[in-house]
């Protein structure tokens, strides 16, 4: 029989998940309405979509040719068994355009990008720069908010791109130059077998929820984080913790949408 203490501390527990669902959800409004620098100062967006992407090209490409070097040796010791390893192409084509290109790209750029959103904003806030643009008459999610979410929601598809194109090479690297499959078969293959609305579209859409997932975590991570050390350091690790989850979910769900048909 449950005790009364136990049941008091369950609905504490509830009510404080309901709470921060609602905070979450009317900063992402908050952010949505202040938005419109992006149109007004398309620069602030730019220097962002800079400071995103181009620090996480790196690491996105590296990681990318790798799994597109493991798909190709997998992939062929899988279509091997059935004669028909001309497949390969499509194989890691759809592999990275419907799945892992969006979902690895997302992971990495939660760790990468997400983190360093998170401490930039919790330290604007350990150091009072946001209070005192308050202060100034300046609205910092309008001014320094805004901007970092759209551009983390413009540099997620492009990373993902990238990460898919240059897999695709590192899988075409194994299949034809390494084991020796057909570079024709290799590409016609793919490009009769991948459906540029179905699979390349969904992905891209893919990426774009998942940048505005984990871009906002990240946001709201710093802005809600102590202004401590310690503070700003739980907050960058429950950005890494909630990004992934979030769009380890949201690939079920979407990808549940897109292809059940």
């Amino acid at each position: 029989m449950t005790s009364p203490r136990g049941i008091a501390a369950l609905g504490a527990a509830v009510r404080k998940r309901v709470i921060g669902l609602g905070i979450f959800t009317r900063f992402f409004i908050r952010l949505l309405a202040e938005s419109s620098i992006a149109l007004k100062r398309p620069r602030l967006v730019s220097q962002q979509i800079h400071f995103i992407g181009n620090h996480s090209l790196l690491i996105i490409a590296v990681s990318g040719l790798f799994v597109g070097f493991v798909l190709g040796l997998q992939g062929y010791y899988t279509l091997n068994r059935y004669g028909s390893e001309e497949a390969l192409g499509l194989l890691v084509a759809l592999s990275l355009t419907r799945e892992l290109g969006p979902v690895v790209t997302a992971l990495l750029f939660a760790g990468r990008a997400g983190t360093s959103l998170t401490a930039e904003i919790g330290l604007m806030k350990a150091g009072e720069q946001l209070a005192a643009m308050e202060v100034m008459a300046v609205n910092p999610v309008r001014r320094v908010l805004a901007p970092r979410f759209w551009g983390g929601v413009i540099a997620m598809p492009i990373l993902a791109a990238v990460f898919s194109m240059v897999g695709i090479l590192g899988g075409w690297v194994v299949g034809v130059l390494m084991i020796g499959i057909d570079t024709g078969a290799f590409w016609s293959q793919m490009q009769s077998g991948v459906d540029v609305w179905k699979d390349v579209m969904n992905g891209v859409i893919k990426s774009i929820v998942f940048g505005v997932a984990v871009t906002l975590i990240a946001l709201f991570e710093g802005w809600q984080a102590r202004p401590t050390p310690e503070g700003v350091a739980r907050a960058t690790t429950r950005t890494v913790v909630a990004g992934s989850l979030a769009v380890l979910g949201l690939d079920f769900l979407l990808t549940a949408l897109m292809f059940s048909n």
